[in-house]
């Protein structure tokens, strides 16, 4: 049983949002690779935020149906532990670069969630987001928590939407193994609050608070 929900901020374009989120206890930051996002970091950038963080915080690369040769050219000059693929990537597209991926399922309607996992049997984890395919994420879009499935032998992290208003309810509900957050920690896209952030952190710590007391919550 997961009794604690991980933390991912995504959109990371600035060195000092990427250290005060690691300050909070957020176990992973995302860098958006993918040149068509408003939230795009140029490979300098990346590199910078990707050497700033201190141990055991997780620099996630972020991509979106982007071509391999730029994948590759990025991967190179961030060193992610992880990349993420936001697009129609195939198992294929994922695997060839040889890191660890995470596959998000965009829940906007019209997909087969547990077709798009079966689709991706080395994938380590799975981001169910708010959008629709096609889209982007990042949205701040968000979908039916009751949809989270059940029953998945691989961690599921769940995105969309999520403020620091409503992802305890989140949490206490979907019981992810994280949670991943991007438009609701920001003043303007890219640029993160740090109340918000703080905020934000605070309202997880207290839902997973709430799976370690009473046996109604497990």
């Amino acid at each position: 049983m997961n009794l604690r929900t991980r933390i991912k901020f995504c959109g990371m374009r600035r060195v000092e949002d990427a250290l005060a989120a690691s300050a909070l206890g957020v176990d992973a930051v995302g860098i958006v690779l993918t040149q068509k996002s408003i939230r795009f970091v140029e490979l300098d950038a990346a590199a910078r935020i990707r050497a700033a963080l201190p141990p055991l915080v997780c620099a996630v690369a972020l991509f979106m149906d982007d071509d391999p040769g730029w994948i590759g050219e990025a991967l190179a000059a961030v060193r992610p532990a992880l990349v993420q693929f936001h697009g129609v990537e195939t198992a294929e597209d994922c695997i060839r670069h040889g890191l660890p991926y995470v596959k998000a399922v965009p829940m906007g309607g019209g997909l087969d969630v547990h077709a798009v996992i079966s689709a991706h049997p080395a994938a380590c984890a799975f981001l169910l987001d708010g959008h629709r395919a096609g889209e982007q994420g990042g949205g701040g879009r968000r979908f039916d928590w009751s949809a989270f499935p059940s029953g998945v032998d691989r961690p599921l992290m769940l995105a969309g939407g999520l403020t620091c208003d409503n992802v305890a309810a989140a949490v206490r509900q979907a019981r992810p193994y994280a949670v991943d957050v991007s438009s609701g920690i920001e003043s303007a896209p890219g640029i993160k609050d740090a109340a918000k952030m703080r905020r934000f952190a605070a309202e997880v710590a207290r839902a997973n608070g709430d799976f370690r007391v009473g046996s109604e919550n497990r």
